[in-house]
């Protein structure tokens, strides 16, 4: 039986957060071993407007996903994970992350590519179509270095234990299969809709997006690879909202599995205390979306509720 909405998530810190239509859920495993639950509502303005049915256009909903729910979803299981009490979702702190964050992937991934580029052709005058495909090579190169270095970090590799046990838990939930530790720990560590595969997608599409650009003056070149982000983003989700659809057909299987590949670098299998985690933000996030009944969440006494309407 199909489900009604295809959920997502993100790993945090010894944690997962899981987002429906119009809510969120957190589940963060405090010092003391308890299972700390935070749920609230989706702002209405960006998951329940027309960005969010509009074709290309509601890609901006992932990014706002990816920057900002994210970032505030991190933030918080840091404080939870350290013991902090009083912990609060949202701050001055986590805006300013989110704009740092933000600066920072913007140099990294999109600016840095193009200054390499412009000083290589400014001393060996290259043809335009190689400098874009260089470029993007450079780009891809840079995320995937990216993620293997950090996937080289304790800390990361635990959060990418996480990562493992929110796809074993939404892949459980998608094939019904009983929600206990156990029965979910055997499926699949890989999603077709994991944001690793939509930020691989961003990365090849951005190549033939920027080529459209042509050759203005390097200005106008770096801005053209911030303000049209949205749209590359927005191509990206469409695709990737279409391979999952689709993902038994065999030319569609050939396109996603670069996707599923790297998701064997940021993704580690769980173990059953991390899928306790997962398996408590999913349930708690059908109960507040009114998809399950209130029930114990996982087979442990050590689980609070924090809520915010």
């Amino acid at each position: 039986m199909s489900k009604p909405f295809n959920y997502g998530g993100q790993a945090v810190i010894e944690g997962v957060m899981m987002r429906g239509r119009k809510h969120m859920a957190v589940a963060v495993r405090n010092p003391q071993g308890e299972i700390v639950l935070h749920t609230e509502p989706l702002n209405p303005r960006i998951y329940s407007s027309f960005i969010n049915k509009v074709p290309f256009i509601r890609g901006f909903t992932l990014l706002w996903d990816t920057l900002v729910l994210g970032m505030r979803t991190l933030m918080y299981s840091a404080d939870v994970a350290m013991g902090e009490e009083d912990v609060e979702f949202s701050g001055p702190m986590a805006w300013g992350a989110v704009a740092v964050s933000l600066v920072l992937a913007l140099a990294i991934f999109f600016v840095s590519p193009l200054a390499l580029i412009s000083l290589i052709n400014y001393f060996v005058e290259i043809p335009l179509l190689v400098q874009h495909l260089i470029e993007g090579v450079v780009r891809l190169a840079l995320f995937i270095g990216y993620v293997w270095a950090i996937g080289h970090m304790d800390d990361v590799r635990r959060v990418f234990g996480y990562h493992g046990a929110e796809h074993k838990a939404i892949n459980a939930y998608e094939n019904n299969v009983d929600m206990v530790p156990e029965k979910v720990a055997q499926c699949s560590i890989v999603h077709p809709r994991c944001g690793t595969a939509f930020l691989l997608i961003v990365m090849v599409i951005s190549i033939f997006v920027f080529a459209l650009v042509g050759n203005p003056n390097i200005w106008l070149k770096v801005l053209s690879r911030i303000v049209l982000i949205p749209v590359i983003a927005g191509i990206a989700y469409e695709f990737l909202k279409f391979s999952a659809v689709h993902q038994e057909n065999r030319i569609m299987k050939l396109l996603i599995a670069p996707g599923l590949a790297l998701q064997g670098m940021t993704t580690r299998e769980p173990d059953l205390s991390m899928l306790e985690v997962s398996i408590a933000a999913l349930q708690r996030l059908l109960v507040e979306e009114e998809l399950a009944a209130e029930t114990a969440t996982v087979e442990s006494d050590t689980v609070t509720a924090q809520s915010s309407a």
